[in-house]
Protein backbone atom coordinates (compact mmCIF):
# COMPACT_ATOMS: atom_id res chain seq x y z
CA UNK A 1 0.00 0.00 0.00
CA UNK A 2 1.32 3.46 -0.86
CA UNK A 3 2.35 6.00 1.75
CA UNK A 4 -0.45 8.24 0.53
CA UNK A 5 -3.06 5.65 1.42
CA UNK A 6 -1.43 4.92 4.78
CA UNK A 7 -1.50 8.63 5.56
CA UNK A 8 -5.17 8.79 4.54
CA UNK A 9 -6.08 5.87 6.78
CA UNK A 10 -4.20 7.36 9.70
CA UNK A 11 -6.04 10.64 9.24
CA UNK A 12 -9.34 8.78 9.01
CA UNK A 13 -8.67 6.96 12.27
CA UNK A 14 -7.86 10.20 14.05
CA UNK A 15 -10.81 12.21 12.77
CA UNK A 16 -13.44 9.45 12.71
CA UNK A 17 -14.10 10.20 9.01
CA UNK A 18 -14.87 6.59 8.13
CA UNK A 19 -16.15 5.18 11.38
CA UNK A 20 -17.55 5.70 14.83
CA UNK A 21 -14.61 7.52 16.37
CA UNK A 22 -13.85 7.12 20.07
CA UNK A 23 -16.43 5.82 22.49
CA UNK A 24 -16.49 4.72 26.08
CA UNK A 25 -14.51 1.54 26.56
CA UNK A 26 -12.65 1.83 23.26
CA UNK A 27 -8.85 1.74 23.38
CA UNK A 28 -8.76 4.27 20.58
CA UNK A 29 -10.51 5.44 17.41
CA UNK A 30 -11.99 2.76 15.18
CA UNK A 31 -11.23 3.28 11.51
CA UNK A 32 -13.32 0.45 10.09
CA UNK A 33 -16.24 -1.57 11.45
CA UNK A 34 -16.63 -4.94 9.70
CA UNK A 35 -19.99 -6.72 10.10
CA UNK A 36 -19.63 -10.48 9.66
CA UNK A 37 -22.02 -13.26 10.70
CA UNK A 38 -22.98 -16.20 12.88
CA UNK A 39 -20.63 -18.53 14.73
CA UNK A 40 -19.77 -21.52 12.57
CA UNK A 41 -20.68 -19.78 9.33
CA UNK A 42 -18.40 -18.66 6.51
CA UNK A 43 -18.89 -14.93 7.18
CA UNK A 44 -17.41 -15.26 10.67
CA UNK A 45 -14.33 -17.16 9.46
CA UNK A 46 -13.85 -15.07 6.33
CA UNK A 47 -14.42 -11.88 8.31
CA UNK A 48 -11.70 -12.69 10.83
CA UNK A 49 -9.20 -13.43 8.06
CA UNK A 50 -10.16 -10.30 6.15
CA UNK A 51 -9.85 -8.15 9.29
CA UNK A 52 -6.27 -9.39 9.76
CA UNK A 53 -5.41 -8.41 6.18
CA UNK A 54 -7.01 -4.99 6.57
CA UNK A 55 -5.01 -4.35 9.74
CA UNK A 56 -1.86 -5.25 7.86
CA UNK A 57 -2.76 -2.57 5.31
CA UNK A 58 -3.15 0.16 7.92
CA UNK A 59 -6.77 -0.08 9.05
CA UNK A 60 -7.84 -0.25 12.66
CA UNK A 61 -10.64 -2.83 12.44
CA UNK A 62 -13.45 -3.71 14.81
CA UNK A 63 -15.21 -6.99 13.87
CA UNK A 64 -18.95 -6.98 14.62
CA UNK A 65 -20.62 -10.38 15.13
CA UNK A 66 -24.14 -10.32 13.69
CA UNK A 67 -26.99 -12.48 12.40
CA UNK A 68 -25.47 -11.78 8.95
CA UNK A 69 -27.03 -10.36 5.78
CA UNK A 70 -30.15 -8.44 6.78
CA UNK A 71 -28.69 -7.18 10.05
CA UNK A 72 -25.45 -6.24 8.28
CA UNK A 73 -27.30 -4.21 5.65
CA UNK A 74 -29.36 -2.44 8.31
CA UNK A 75 -26.19 -1.55 10.21
CA UNK A 76 -24.50 -0.26 7.06
CA UNK A 77 -27.52 1.83 6.08
CA UNK A 78 -27.75 3.26 9.60
CA UNK A 79 -24.05 4.14 9.80
CA UNK A 80 -23.34 1.56 12.52
CA UNK A 81 -20.98 -0.45 10.29
CA UNK A 82 -18.72 0.45 7.38
CA UNK A 83 -18.20 -2.84 5.53
CA UNK A 84 -20.08 -6.15 5.76
CA UNK A 85 -21.12 -9.35 4.02
CA UNK A 86 -24.54 -10.05 2.52
CA UNK A 87 -26.34 -12.54 0.34
CA UNK A 88 -27.24 -11.12 -3.05
CA UNK A 89 -31.00 -11.46 -2.61
CA UNK A 90 -30.93 -9.52 0.66
CA UNK A 91 -28.73 -6.82 -0.89
CA UNK A 92 -31.01 -6.65 -3.93
CA UNK A 93 -34.00 -6.11 -1.62
CA UNK A 94 -32.16 -3.44 0.36
CA UNK A 95 -31.44 -1.41 -2.78
CA UNK A 96 -34.39 -2.13 -5.06
CA UNK A 97 -37.18 -2.25 -2.46
CA UNK A 98 -35.76 -0.47 0.58
CA UNK A 99 -33.70 2.22 -1.20
CA UNK A 100 -31.07 1.81 1.50
CA UNK A 101 -27.78 3.75 1.12
CA UNK A 102 -25.57 0.70 0.62
CA UNK A 103 -23.16 -0.20 -2.19
CA UNK A 104 -21.18 -3.24 -3.28
CA UNK A 105 -17.42 -3.64 -3.19
CA UNK A 106 -17.36 -7.12 -4.75
CA UNK A 107 -19.36 -10.17 -5.67
CA UNK A 108 -17.39 -12.80 -3.78
CA UNK A 109 -18.53 -16.43 -4.07
CA UNK A 110 -21.59 -18.61 -4.52
CA UNK A 111 -23.71 -19.62 -1.54
CA UNK A 112 -25.61 -22.87 -1.68
CA UNK A 113 -29.02 -23.18 -0.04
CA UNK A 114 -28.88 -26.27 2.18
CA UNK A 115 -32.11 -27.96 3.28
CA UNK A 116 -30.67 -30.27 5.93
CA UNK A 117 -32.41 -33.34 7.36
CA UNK A 118 -31.30 -36.35 9.37
CA UNK A 119 -29.95 -39.19 7.27
CA UNK A 120 -32.94 -41.43 8.08
CA UNK A 121 -35.57 -38.67 7.73
CA UNK A 122 -38.83 -39.25 5.88
CA UNK A 123 -38.35 -35.85 4.19
CA UNK A 124 -37.25 -36.66 0.64
CA UNK A 125 -38.39 -33.51 -1.16
CA UNK A 126 -39.46 -30.00 -0.23
CA UNK A 127 -43.16 -30.94 -0.37
CA UNK A 128 -42.58 -33.25 2.59
CA UNK A 129 -41.99 -30.24 4.87
CA UNK A 130 -45.75 -29.61 5.00
CA UNK A 131 -46.82 -29.49 8.64
CA UNK A 132 -43.34 -30.32 9.96
CA UNK A 133 -41.11 -28.31 12.30
CA UNK A 134 -38.37 -26.50 10.38
CA UNK A 135 -35.87 -23.75 11.16
CA UNK A 136 -35.50 -21.17 8.39
CA UNK A 137 -32.44 -19.46 9.92
CA UNK A 138 -31.75 -16.79 12.49
CA UNK A 139 -33.83 -13.63 12.55
CA UNK A 140 -31.93 -10.95 10.62
CA UNK A 141 -30.07 -13.49 8.48
CA UNK A 142 -30.04 -13.79 4.72
CA UNK A 143 -30.75 -17.51 5.11
CA UNK A 144 -34.15 -16.68 6.64
CA UNK A 145 -35.02 -14.43 3.67
CA UNK A 146 -34.08 -17.05 1.11
CA UNK A 147 -35.70 -19.94 3.01
CA UNK A 148 -39.01 -18.10 3.36
CA UNK A 149 -39.03 -17.46 -0.39
CA UNK A 150 -38.21 -21.11 -1.15
CA UNK A 151 -41.05 -22.33 1.07
CA UNK A 152 -43.51 -19.86 -0.45
CA UNK A 153 -42.47 -20.84 -3.99
CA UNK A 154 -43.05 -24.52 -3.19
CA UNK A 155 -46.76 -23.93 -2.41
CA UNK A 156 -46.84 -26.68 0.22
CA UNK A 157 -50.08 -28.48 1.02
CA UNK A 158 -49.90 -27.05 4.54
CA UNK A 159 -47.55 -24.58 6.16
CA UNK A 160 -44.56 -25.93 8.09
CA UNK A 161 -44.09 -25.00 11.75
CA UNK A 162 -41.38 -22.40 11.36
CA UNK A 163 -38.66 -21.57 13.86
CA UNK A 164 -35.80 -19.09 13.56
CA UNK A 165 -32.55 -20.62 14.76
CA UNK A 166 -28.94 -19.95 13.87
CA UNK A 167 -26.72 -22.66 12.44
CA UNK A 168 -25.38 -24.06 15.71
CA UNK A 169 -28.85 -23.98 17.31
CA UNK A 170 -30.38 -25.67 14.25
CA UNK A 171 -27.82 -28.48 14.37
CA UNK A 172 -28.58 -29.10 18.05
CA UNK A 173 -32.35 -28.92 17.49
CA UNK A 174 -32.19 -31.42 14.63
CA UNK A 175 -30.06 -33.81 16.69
CA UNK A 176 -32.48 -33.48 19.62
CA UNK A 177 -35.58 -34.09 17.52
CA UNK A 178 -37.00 -30.61 18.13
CA UNK A 179 -37.09 -29.88 14.40
CA UNK A 180 -37.16 -32.17 11.36
CA UNK A 181 -35.23 -29.94 8.96
CA UNK A 182 -33.38 -26.65 8.74
CA UNK A 183 -32.21 -24.24 6.08
CA UNK A 184 -28.69 -22.87 5.82
CA UNK A 185 -27.08 -20.78 3.09
CA UNK A 186 -23.31 -20.99 2.84
CA UNK A 187 -20.33 -22.28 0.93
CA UNK A 188 -19.69 -25.93 0.19
CA UNK A 189 -18.61 -27.48 2.38
CA UNK A 190 -19.78 -25.60 5.45
CA UNK A 191 -17.39 -26.93 8.14
CA UNK A 192 -20.03 -27.12 10.89
CA UNK A 193 -22.10 -29.42 8.66
CA UNK A 194 -19.27 -31.41 7.10
CA UNK A 195 -18.24 -32.71 10.52
CA UNK A 196 -21.66 -34.21 11.34
CA UNK A 197 -21.77 -37.28 9.08
CA UNK A 198 -25.41 -38.25 9.78
CA UNK A 199 -27.22 -35.70 7.62
CA UNK A 200 -28.27 -35.34 4.02
CA UNK A 201 -29.49 -32.52 1.79
CA UNK A 202 -32.88 -32.29 0.09
CA UNK A 203 -32.80 -31.17 -3.60
CA UNK A 204 -34.21 -27.70 -4.33
CA UNK A 205 -33.12 -26.93 -7.90
CA UNK A 206 -36.63 -27.25 -9.48
CA UNK A 207 -37.56 -24.03 -7.66
CA UNK A 208 -34.87 -21.91 -9.33
CA UNK A 209 -37.06 -20.87 -12.32
CA UNK A 210 -39.92 -19.97 -9.95
CA UNK A 211 -37.62 -17.82 -7.81
CA UNK A 212 -36.04 -16.15 -10.84
CA UNK A 213 -39.46 -15.21 -12.22
CA UNK A 214 -40.39 -13.65 -8.89
CA UNK A 215 -37.08 -12.04 -7.86
CA UNK A 216 -34.76 -11.95 -10.86
CA UNK A 217 -31.30 -13.43 -11.54
CA UNK A 218 -30.08 -13.32 -7.92
CA UNK A 219 -30.90 -17.04 -7.90
CA UNK A 220 -29.30 -19.70 -10.07
CA UNK A 221 -28.89 -23.48 -10.16
CA UNK A 222 -26.09 -24.85 -7.98
CA UNK A 223 -24.71 -28.36 -7.54
CA UNK A 224 -23.38 -29.89 -4.33
CA UNK A 225 -20.89 -32.62 -5.34
CA UNK A 226 -21.42 -36.19 -4.17
CA UNK A 227 -19.62 -37.01 -0.94
CA UNK A 228 -19.37 -33.47 0.44
CA UNK A 229 -21.64 -34.30 3.36
CA UNK A 230 -21.34 -38.05 3.13
CA UNK A 231 -24.08 -38.53 0.54
CA UNK A 232 -23.44 -40.76 -2.45
CA UNK A 233 -25.23 -38.58 -5.00
CA UNK A 234 -25.02 -35.08 -6.42
CA UNK A 235 -27.61 -32.68 -4.98
CA UNK A 236 -28.96 -29.83 -7.09
CA UNK A 237 -30.10 -26.77 -5.18
CA UNK A 238 -30.57 -23.00 -5.25
CA UNK A 239 -27.51 -20.75 -5.39
CA UNK A 240 -27.18 -17.07 -4.60
CA UNK A 241 -23.92 -15.08 -4.46
CA UNK A 242 -22.36 -13.33 -1.48
CA UNK A 243 -21.40 -9.68 -1.79
CA UNK A 244 -18.95 -7.59 0.18
CA UNK A 245 -21.00 -4.47 0.90
CA UNK A 246 -20.33 -1.04 2.38
CA UNK A 247 -22.18 2.10 3.38
CA UNK A 248 -22.50 4.36 0.33
CA UNK A 249 -20.93 7.25 2.26
CA UNK A 250 -17.66 5.34 2.78
CA UNK A 251 -14.89 7.61 1.42
CA UNK A 252 -13.76 6.65 -2.09
CA UNK A 253 -10.13 6.16 -1.13
CA UNK A 254 -11.11 3.89 1.74
CA UNK A 255 -13.41 1.81 -0.53
CA UNK A 256 -10.60 1.56 -3.10
CA UNK A 257 -8.13 0.30 -0.48
CA UNK A 258 -10.55 -2.21 1.07
CA UNK A 259 -11.22 -3.66 -2.40
CA UNK A 260 -7.53 -3.68 -3.22
CA UNK A 261 -6.80 -5.54 0.02
CA UNK A 262 -9.52 -8.08 -0.76
CA UNK A 263 -7.86 -9.08 -4.02
CA UNK A 264 -4.29 -8.81 -2.81
CA UNK A 265 -5.11 -11.28 -0.04
CA UNK A 266 -7.52 -13.54 -1.93
CA UNK A 267 -5.38 -16.68 -1.67
CA UNK A 268 -4.94 -16.29 2.09
CA UNK A 269 -8.63 -15.53 2.68
CA UNK A 270 -9.60 -19.04 1.51
CA UNK A 271 -13.16 -18.14 0.56
CA UNK A 272 -15.45 -21.17 0.28
CA UNK A 273 -14.62 -23.54 -2.58
CA UNK A 274 -17.35 -22.53 -4.98
CA UNK A 275 -17.70 -20.61 -8.26
CA UNK A 276 -15.90 -17.32 -7.73
CA UNK A 277 -14.44 -18.65 -4.49
CA UNK A 278 -10.90 -17.57 -5.37
CA UNK A 279 -12.18 -14.12 -6.29
CA UNK A 280 -11.84 -12.78 -9.80
CA UNK A 281 -12.21 -9.15 -10.86
CA UNK A 282 -14.46 -10.08 -13.79
CA UNK A 283 -16.77 -12.09 -11.51
CA UNK A 284 -16.65 -9.50 -8.73
CA UNK A 285 -18.28 -6.65 -10.67
CA UNK A 286 -21.48 -8.62 -11.39
CA UNK A 287 -23.64 -7.20 -8.61
CA UNK A 288 -26.90 -6.69 -10.53
CA UNK A 289 -29.02 -3.76 -9.36
CA UNK A 290 -26.71 -3.21 -6.38
CA UNK A 291 -24.37 -0.38 -7.44
CA UNK A 292 -20.62 -0.68 -7.09
CA UNK A 293 -19.14 1.94 -4.80
CA UNK A 294 -17.22 4.56 -6.79
CA UNK A 295 -13.98 3.64 -5.01
CA UNK A 296 -14.42 -0.05 -5.85
CA UNK A 297 -15.25 0.78 -9.45
CA UNK A 298 -12.00 2.76 -9.68
CA UNK A 299 -10.10 -0.27 -8.36
CA UNK A 300 -11.59 -2.51 -11.08
CA UNK A 301 -10.74 0.03 -13.79
CA UNK A 302 -7.17 -0.01 -12.49
CA UNK A 303 -7.10 -3.83 -12.39
CA UNK A 304 -8.36 -4.10 -15.96
CA UNK A 305 -5.60 -1.75 -17.06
Amino acid sequence: MSLTRRAFLALTALTGLGAAGCSAGDAGPTALRLATGLAGGPYEVLGDRFAAELRHDGFEVRVLRTAASVENLTMLAGGRADVGFSLADSADDAVRVGSQPVSALARMYMNYVHLVVAEDSAVQELADLAGRAVSIGARGSGTAVTAARVIAAAELASAPRVGRLGLDESIKALAGGDIEAFFWSGGVPTPALASLGDIRLVPLEPLVPVLRRAYGPVYEPATVPAGVYGGARVITTVGTPSYLMCRTSLPDEMAFTVTETLFRARDRLQAPSAPGGRLDERYAIGTGVVPLHAGAARYYRTAYG
